[in-house]
């Protein structure tokens, strides 16, 4: 009987094994999204997306595409600012930031467009009157796939609905399936909320959606779009009403969804959008569903499968997704975290494609006519945001719309400096759209801020150093260069100091006491870290190329005069010039600490004081808050070598909205609260788990810096670091560093960083130990001035962890192989 026990223990313990296993990166669910948008379920090629919400008697599918926004080409320069900055200047150095703003409001926000809206363009619904009695109800987005499907039984049948956006046709595809033939039944229409609108079929095959986006902020509306479905069935009838198709009795039902716009680019309106839709729609519906989903599973697949990552299972995984949301803060459950860092990466892969429009405040997803703050590009920290993960997670050609992005701006924002501030170079604000628009928008306490462009532009060095593409350089340069030169004409000395610094400025949308209420000041922390870094990437880039000798050493004269960091009464890291930090100031934005993540400017091994200040200044500001900012946190606390902190913030970032008080959290869907849906959340927290993992910023690549206790063993392949180095292979056992597989993709030094001691598995390679600075170019870091400490500063030194460093020369192309020794 013993033995027989035993025996069924095993074999269930087996089963139990292989019910994981089947799960594999799926979420999924034993009910429907019903009438809640954020229950839907996500998906998209980059150009489509579409939010699938699973109802069995009306599906619906909401549908975007990625260029209907709000408006059309247009400009929100204020001519006024020009005159105005002198007194602006006086004010603030005054300390009458008030004044300063009431002017700022009057003679420099924009008098014109806040900002076009990314739009939804509608609905398609698929009706199944006789199914409102069904069982078995299953649906699930399997990410490893980018497919969602949705099951259940009604009468004995069992149906299946299977969609996917193709990433290859620009089509969505959807299959309607039964287990006994001539069971497909049911009527398709279109509906929007676009007011100005064209709903029509086409003889028995085709539905039609076409309209002009509304006009917004006084810009009027001509962005064209044309929706077209194309249904194709096996066996059954079809009939036709003026605006829907009825399919009766059907063995099998194929539906083709195409979208497309008069969009050609941010200052062209050119296209024909009923061609394009009707081209994509010709191409996609004259293959096989076969053949159309093995194309588009090889080409997603050659994006997600690049890194896999493993945390360990437990029994929560036989749960539904919404279930395990409402108790992962109080039990064991690793698989939800890989699910929700592969689940970043998915939403990257299917809203940002080469070709496309970057990311959005809501990635390619919106169901509003106004969207909170409109789903644009808020650039001063969300759209950066959303591209942290592209080339740490192995998917660098998705930064290009992004890039692009920047490139564009370089062009609108010429002129913005040029009328605004009488300077040379380009400038953009804190938000821009698909027009570009480059002026300050929405007020003086958020949009007084001249740094959205030098960040963004921040981001085509970062591409450079992960994949040291020279020739990408050269054509970034100039957008570089262009952002520098701004810089060096707004750029004001502060009186009484040596110091150059931004006039007016703000740490982005706080505001200390004793302003009053006022965010506008001169010299704030971020402001200086981002002038830093532009000025040193655009240094190194002009070294690298070879070229402009002369702006370089003009460059490096006004970076050595910046102000540097300040470290305050509390030991913290001032957020202003002056020591004005609260302990019990909770805001949001953290902006001050840019120099600890995503910059590198505050280190544990470079600058000790700055790193511990930092350290301050985020316990000052707790954990729980908005979705993004704690996925901004997880990242911080990483870069702090805190794994159990940066641990406890995802906790609370994969807590149901709503359970962290005034916090954010996150939807059933698995999209980012903050709230509202902010898909930042979701790519900050992809961001930050790698960052616990590996990182690269700081002179080497460092292995598990940030590991928490919970994460006893695991492995993880497919990271990518500067200097086009891949981690293949970074496997751990009992918190410890157990092998490690490298490959160097551009040859040179490679640098490893590790809490354990490291040996080589192949003949004839000598690991040594590191004692200069990195030699190779791509981890080259920068001198940071000296901060300067308050007297009432009681400085805290926190304790570190040793590390051992070791070198090995590396060829282009070879993979090497480690073991703790």
């Amino acid at each position: 009987m013993k033995n027989g026990l035993l025996v069924l223990t095993c074999l269930l313990s087996i089963l139990h094994g292989i019910a994981q296993t089947n799960q594999g990166l799926k979420l999924w669910y034993r009910s429907s999204a019903g009438n809640t948008w954020e229950n839907a379920l996500p998906i998209g090629n980059g150009f489509l997306g579409a939010m699938v919400y699973g109802n069995v008697p009306d599906e619906e599918i909401q549908l975007n595409e990625h260029s209907v926004w709000t408006g059309s080409p247009n400009r929100n320069d204020n001519p006024d600012a020009l005159a105005a900055l002198p007194e602006i200047r006086r004010l603030i150095f005054a300390g009458k930031q008030k004044e300063a703003e009431e002017l700022v409001n009057r003679s420099v926000i924009t008098k014109k467009s806040h900002g076009q809206a990314f739009s939804p363009v509608g609905t398609l619904h698929l009706k199944m009157a006789a199914h409102s009695a069904y069982t078995n109800y299953y649906r699930e987005l399997d990410i490893e796939n980018a497919i969602q499907a949705t099951s259940y039984t009604v009468n004995g049948i069992q149906y299946r609905r299977e969609i996917f956006a193709s990433f290859i046709e620009r089509v969505i595809v959807i299959r309607l399936t039964a287990d006994k033939p001539g069971n497909i039944s049911f009527s398709a229409n279109f509906s929007t909320v676009q007011p100005r609108n064209k709903k029509e079929s086409d003889g028995l095959k085709n539905l039609m959606l076409s309209g002009t986006t509304i006009d917004h902020e006084g810009v009027p509306g001509k962005l064209r779009f044309q929706a077209m479905a194309r249904i194709e069935t096996k066996g059954g009838t079809r009939t036709a009403t003026d605006t829907s198709i009825v399919v009766d009795k059907a063995d099998e039902a194929l539906l083709f969804i195409s979208i497309a716009s008069n969009f050609i680019s941010y200052n062209n309106l050119g296209g024909n959008e009923r061609e394009r839709a009707l081209s994509h729609l010709n191409k996609a519906s004259r293959q096989t569903y076969k053949r159309l989903k093995e194309k588009h599973l090889e080409r997603y697949r050659s994006y997600f499968d690049r890194v896999k990552l493993e945390l360990g299972t437990s029994s929560a995984i036989e749960e539904p997704i919404d279930e395990r949301i409402k108790k992962f803060r109080n039990r064991h459950d690793p698989h939800l975290i890989t699910l929700y860092y592969q689940f970043g990466r998915y939403l990257l892969i299917s809203s940002s494609q080469p070709g496309g429009q970057p990311a959005n405040l809501q990635g390619i997803w919106n169901n509003n006519l106004y969207p909170p703050w409109d789903s644009k590009y808020t650039i001063n920290i969300n759209a950066e945001m959303n591209y942290w993960p592209a080339e740490k997670t192995n998917l660098s050609e998705l930064h290009e719309p992004f890039l692009k992005m920047v490139t564009e701006l370089s062009e609108t924002g010429r002129e913005t400096a040029r009328i605004m501030y009488g300077a040379r170079g380009w400038v953009a604000h804190h938000n821009t759209d698909i027009w570009r628009i480059t002026g300050p928008v929405d007020g003086a306490f958020w949009g007084m801020w001249i740094a959205g462009g030098a960040w963004a532009s921040l981001h085509l060095w970062e591409h450079f150093l992960y994949s040291g593409d020279t020739k990408f350089l050269a054509g970034s340069y100039p957008v570089l260069k262009e952002a520098s030169k701004f810089y060096l004409d707004f750029l004001v000395h502060y009186p009484g100091t040596n110091y150059w610094v931004v006039n007016p400025g703000t740490s982005p949308e706080n505001a200390p006491a004793a302003h009053g209420g006022s965010s506008l000041d001169a010299g704030t922390t971020m402001d200086n870290q981002i002038a830093f870094d532009l000025f040193s990437s655009t240094i190194r880039a002009a070294e690298w190329l070879k070229l402009d000798a002369e702006f370089v050493d003009t460059l490096q004269q006004f970076r050595d005069r910046l102000a540097p960091m300040h470290i305050g009464q509390y030991g913290q890291l001032q957020e202003w010039l002056d020591d004005l930090d609260d302990p019990n100031d909770h805001h949001r934005h953290i902006s001050h600490l840019y120099g600890l993540f995503p910059s590198n400017q505050v280190s544990p091994y470079r600058t000790p004081a700055l790193f511990d200040a930092a350290r301050i200044s985020l316990e000052h500001r707790g954990d729980v808050s908005t979705g993004w900012s704690m996925g901004w946190k997880i990242n911080w606390w990483a870069r702090l070598q805190d794994g159990n902190r940066a641990f406890q913030l995802i906790k609370e970032q994969l807590s149901p909205v709503g359970s962290n008080g005034g916090g954010g959290g996150t939807y059933t869907n698995l999209f980012d609260a903050h709230p509202p849906f902010q898909i930042d959340g979701n790519f900050g927290c992809t961001s930050g788990i790698t960052e616990m993992l590996m990182q690269s910023a700081d002179g080497a690549i460092h292995l598990l810096p940030a590991l928490p206790d919970d994460w006893k063993e695991g492995r993880v392949g497919g990271l990518k670091a500067r200097g086009g180095f891949e981690v293949e292979e970074l496997e751990w056992k009992e918190g410890r560093l157990y092998k490690l597989v490298i490959k160097s993709g551009l040859g040179g030094n490679l640098r490893i960083r590790s809490y354990q001691k490291l040996k080589t598995s192949g003949t004839g390679l000598h690991l040594i130990t590191a004692e200069l600075p990195n030699p190779n170019p791509f981890f080259q870091t920068e001198k940071i001035p000296d901060p300067v400490i308050s007297e009432k500063a009681v400085v805290k030194k926190q304790s570190r962890r040793a590390v051992f460093e070791y070198d090995l020369v590396t060829n282009k192309g070879k993979s090497y192989i480690f073991f703790a020794d």
